[in-house]
């Protein structure tokens, strides 16, 4: 299935996506399918094209991990890491797969990283990596937008990596059935059309498996739970000359069999 959220006149409305149509569900959202609830349809289907997507489902808690692929390492000039570096995202980072980001005041340096994001599904406690993918519900796209003059320059990445809409994420959740392995998916990143990032996720020094295994082994991952899964090479900060965000550029991030998102940067 592809399970999104949509404005509705009273709010958000989880629905499902079917070729060229969402499918309005009776359920209080996203987060009950995640949780077994039944998809039933709650009335006539309406043109993907006549609504605006919300993020598919406002997680509970959403991470990050920083240094997941090899080639983004070594475009960074710095070592993989021997073990996953695992960072939160504030509950204000969660944007709309359209956005838009704002460009705050308070940095200089906006980059973007386009990211496999992976929903948790089953409660996952300290669970083992052969079956970490159990836990897991679906995919999606994830802008994980980073301020690098913060990042570099303060020790807790709160202001780098949560700034408010930091977290561009949809169009929606993919589930793991019909997703496929992955780490088979490529990731495409373009700024105002051009092509900046395209990798494979069989780049990752740490498997969506791994991860999910190393997180719950820190604390228990519930229904929802949004873990965004590192970015490949290709960010603004490893170009020779760097290249940052600026008001009015357009980023769009495409993973295969996922879909797209794109926004726009803004001013305050």
């Amino acid at each position: 299935m592809r399970l999104c959220s949509f404005r509705g006149p009273d709010g958000p409305v989880a629905g499902l996506v079917e070729g060229d149509v969402v499918v309005p569900l009776a359920v209080a959202d996203a987060i009950d399918v995640i949780r077994g609830a039944d998809p039933v349809p709650a009335g006539d289907a309406v043109p993907l094209s006549s609504v605006v997507l919300e993020a598919p489902v406002v997680p509970g808690n959403a991470f990050g991990i920083g240094l997941n692929y090899r080639a983004h390492a070594a475009e960074t000039g710095k070592e993989p890491p021997e073990e996953p570096v695992l960072f939160a995202k504030m509950r204000g980072t969660v944007n709309r797969p359209s956005g838009p980001v704002v460009h705050p005041e308070w940095t200089r340096r906006l980059d973007y990283e386009g990211e496999l994001g992976v929903v948790i599904g089953p409660r996952a406690h300290r669970v083992p990596v052969e079956r970490a993918l159990e836990h897991v519900f679906g995919y999606l796209v994830v802008d994980d937008v980073s301020a690098r003059d913060r990042q570099k320059s303060e020790p807790q990445w709160i202001r780098a990596k949560s700034g408010w809409g930091f977290m561009p994420m949809g169009p929606w959740i993919t589930s793991a059935d019909e997703a496929g392995d992955p780490q088979d998916m490529r990731i495409r990143t373009w700024v105002n059309g051009e092509r900046r990032q395209d990798t494979s996720t069989a780049d990752m020094i740490f498997t969506v498996a791994e991860l999910v295994s190393f997180a719950s082994h820190v604390f228990p991952l519930e229904p929802g739970d949004v873990l965004a899964t590192g970015t490949p090479q290709g960010v603004g900060v490893g170009m020779d000359p760097m290249r940052f965000l600026q008001p009015g550029d357009i980023v769009r991030i495409e993973i295969s069999r996922l879909g797209a998102i794109e926004h726009e940067i803004v001013l305050p």
